[in-house]
């Protein structure tokens, strides 16, 4: 039996039996032949199925939020903002799937005829993290099947009722039987089914080892994997930047979800001319959060995923702090604050380096290190110095300077004056440890789906 502990009041919210392997085998054998019929359904057709997905998805807002603050967190507040999120992408990635899967015209050649055709992969495992249960799931499940593969779920066991909202919704939606089945998985069962030669790709999102753990699984087959892993984001304040702005953007870019982001901030460089003015702006905003129940509508930080993660932030915050770093917040300011719960104070910690798990290790908790810098080019060598690169982002004035550093920053996204955000028309990858691959936009279907030839004589 499989629990899910609410972080709310550490109750248990919901149990699942996992999949008996017989379960596995059946969903798989379906899947496959299903796909065999999709795979020649028409584009418009799909879209049809998946537009009447996101109908009965959004429908559900409200009961897909609580039950969403209930599985991880998240405030109430906020919660229905991942459905829009979520629609957001579906309804995009449903869009341009027309002509992101057109056939591809190489030019003419006479007496023949001469083209590129995406054709689906087959069966699409994705396994989704807890942190944007739904966000993250849907850059491969609407995708994947828009490209006319067949998907399996396999969700966290902290949320697996987002896992059963897909199902439901997409059955509701008239999507042909076989063709989506949510399962839930232990570690064992999801290794085992990666290694199955009817998975055709693997879709993870996680932690670096999770990863690692799906490579070492997939190692044997020549089969896709995209890999959406973790960060530890870094971001840069020049001296001509918005300094309200900044202040705003990056404090919500640390905190939000009480910083269980994988392209959330965790590192700020600050130009030492404005630095100090930062700080004070940075810490006054942190104080207003109000840490709480994130059943209330008043709370805007809500607890980590469990007790267990807020001990592994604490240790981490003291290793920093014991190496020099100074912390800019007191715990005690937070009253909801317990070391024996999930509920965790927000912190900034000053008087950082690079020798520190602040600014070296992925920290999923609301903390930021700021660190003062005299140039673009030390904010430039500070940012590159991590075995992370999933976003970057610099605060300025000058678009011209901001593409000329992007450039030299080694991330999947680079982010002017905003940060924490995925545009769906953009592709969303990593570089380094965050991982391989790529969803989302037009690049996205193309490893959704594998290129076929097609040379055809005319003239004998």
């Amino acid at each position: 039996m499989q629990k899910t502990i609410s972080p709310v009041d550490g109750s248990v919210y919901c149990e699942r039996e996992l999949a008996t392997d017989a379960a596995v085998d059946a969903a798989l054998a379906r899947a496959r032949a299903a796909q065999q019929s999709w795979r020649l359904t028409p584009v418009a057709e799909r879209a049809r199925i998946c537009l009447a997905f996101c109908a009965h998805f959004e429908a559900g807002t409200r009961e897909i939020a609580t039950e969403l603050t209930w599985q991880m967190g998240r405030p109430i507040r906020y919660a229905p903002n991942e459905v829009r999120g979520t629609l957001e992408r579906a309804r995009h990635m449903i869009a341009i799937a027309g002509d992101a899967l057109a056939d591809i015209d190489v030019g003419p050649k006479d007496g023949f005829q001469r083209f590129l055709r995406r054709e689906p992969l087959g069966v699409v495992f994705a396994v989704a993290a807890w942190n944007y249960p739904y966000l993250i799931a849907v850059n491969s499940v609407i995708p994947a099947l828009m490209a006319g593969n067949a998907v399996l779920l396999k969700h966290s066991a902290q949320t697996p009722l987002c896992a059963e909202r897909f199902e439901n919704c997409l059955r509701a939606a008239g999507l042909p039987d076989g063709l989506f089945r949510a399962l839930q998985l232990s570690h064992e069962q999801t290794a085992k089914l990666i290694r199955d030669p009817r998975v055709d790709f693997v879709a993870f999102t996680g932690s670096v080892d999770g990863g690692r753990a799906v490579q070492r699984a997939a190692a044997e087959r020549f089969i896709g994997v995209g890999l959406e892993l973790g960060g530890c984001d870094p971001a840069y304040v020049r001296e001509d930047a918005d300094l309200p702005h900044a202040i705003e953007n990056l404090v919500d870019g640390a905190f939000f979800n009480s910083g269980q982001s994988c392209c959330g901030i965790q590192r700020i460089y600050v130009h030492r001319r404005i630095y100090e003015k930062f700080v004070a702006g940075a810490v006054e905003l942190t104080r207003r959060y109000v840490l709480g129940n994130p059943t209330d509508p008043e709370t805007t930080l809500g607890p980590v995923v469990r007790t267990a993660a807020a001990r592994q932030i604490r240790a981490q915050i003291a290793a920093s702090i014991a190496g020099g770093a100074r912390a800019a917040i007191e715990e005690r300011e937070f009253r909801a604050s317990d070391a024996a719960t999930p509920y965790l104070a927000p912190q900034i910690l000053l008087e950082v380096d690079h020798s520190m798990p602040i600014m070296r290790e992925e920290i999923f908790g609301p903390v930021a290190g700021v660190m003062p810098v005299a140039s673009d080019d030390e904010a430039v060598k500070l940012m590159n110095d991590s075995p992370y690169g999933l976003t970057a982002a610099v605060w300025t004035a000058d678009a011209d300077a901001a593409l000329a550093i992007g450039q030299r920053v080694a991330t999947g996204t680079w982010f002017m004056n905003r940060c924490d955000y995925l545009d769906p028309a953009l592709a969303w990858v990593g570089v380094k440890d965050s991982g391989r691959g790529c969803t989302l936009s037009r690049v996205g279907f193309e490893h959704l789906t594998r290129p076929k030839s097609y040379h055809l004589r005319l003239k004998t």
